[in-house]
């Protein structure tokens, strides 16, 4: 079962009820990569730092805590595990979930008491301080082990302040660095990591996920969560999101009027932009956005028979609302405009394909 948290106790992605990676111990699907890392294992010559990347929300992270979970549990064994399993009630696993284990450190964003938000960014004073774990020597021989849980949330200084690490490892330390989009970290850190990509999940996996998620997550409508995993594109996060009443509502209501682009209903999509300006509809708004883009990829599959110039504008327009968004995001602007805008280019752009 998930840990107690304190009111203060925050981090990126957390969901209500929903175990964090370090404290789930099942993997559903990434036998793959799964396998890789015990064949590593066996072979004795586990590569010192792995990249591991994917889309958000796909199991990235909770494959890195499993690594690091049988790791710690079998500091002595030298042969290629079948599984990389660990009870939770394993007295590594809890320390885990805890953080509390004296050879792992995991290097993240998440709010230090008394703050009232969570920092942007990863400071390079909190990597240099996770980092001070390999000047020591590791407990029982054991590995020392880092988990970035994201590299995305790294600011230039801590970057540079992980690589240092990766150019000289000391023996038997071990890096395990999260991204969702490996292609925009310093070509310096990828060249020093062994890669790892996983895939989305399928819908099955994603709903078995979500399923077998412990009390006090209820027991979703066996109807709702096939929608919800239809709509996820692999990522059990946006499935849990799709099961809140108010997402799908939304969701449901952005689909209608993506449909009606030839004659677009105005005074709905201004009642829809301003409940996204909301302060607090920024899941909402990152939920409208994902719809937005699987209509556009959709109608590029459906339409793909057709010469590629006929279909640029869609294209051209996906383009510019994702700009739009980082910026509306970075600068903290009001979503109104976006919304109006993204609506009225999708209908010029469908009507130019």
């Amino acid at each position: 079962m998930p840990l107690e948290r304190a009111p203060d106790d925050v981090e990126p992605g957390d969901l209500a009820e929903v175990p964090r990676p370090r404290e789930e111990t099942r993997l559903v699907g990434h036998a793959a990569a799964e396998a890789a890392f015990s064949a590593a294992i066996g072979s004795g010559r586990l590569h010192h730092a792995w990249l591991i990347g994917g889309p958000q929300g796909i199991g990235k992270a909770t494959l890195a805590y499993r690594v690091a979970r049988w790791l710690l549990a079998h500091p002595d064994r030298r042969e290629a595990p079948d599984r990389l399993h660990v009870a939770a009630d394993h007295p590594a696993a809890r320390k885990v979930a805890a953080l509390s284990h004296p050879n792992l450190v995991a290097l993240r964003r998440h709010r230090v008491p008394g703050a009232k938000t969570l920092p942007t960014k990863i400071p390079v004073d909190a990597a240099r301080k996770a980092l001070d774990l390999f000047g020591s020597t590791a407990g029982n021989a054991g590995y020392r082990i880092c988990i970035v849980d994201s590299a995305e949330d790294l600011n230039p200084n801590s970057a540079n302040a992980l690589l240092k690490m990766l150019e000289e490892p000391p023996p038997r330390s071990l890096f395990l660095i999260v991204s969702h989009a490996p292609g925009r970290l310093l070509p310096t850190i990828r060249s020093r990591c062994r890669a790892l990509t996983l895939r989305p999940l399928g819908d099955n996996e994603v709903a078995a996920v979500v399923a077998g998620f412990p009390a006090p997550f209820g027991t979703p409508d066996e109807a709702a969560l096939a929608r919800a995993a239809g709509l996820a594109e692999g990522s059990v996060a946006r499935a849990v999101a799709m099961l809140d009443p108010a997402t799908a509502s939304l969701v449901a209501e952005v689909e209608t009027l993506l449909a009606r682009l030839e004659h677009p209903d105005w005074r709905r999509i201004l009642t829809l932009a301003d409940m996204l300006a909301a302060r607090d509809a920024d899941a909402l708004f990152e939920a409208s956005l994902d719809t937005v883009f699987r209509f556009v990829s959709a109608e590029i599959d459906r339409r793909r028979s057709e010469p590629p110039a006929r279909l640029a504008a869609l294209v051209e327009v996906c383009d510019k609302i994702a700009r739009a968004a980082r910026e509306t995001a970075t600068y903290n602007l009001d979503r109104r405009p976006l919304v109006l805008s993204l609506f009225g280019d999708l209908a010029g752009a469908v009507r130019a394909a």
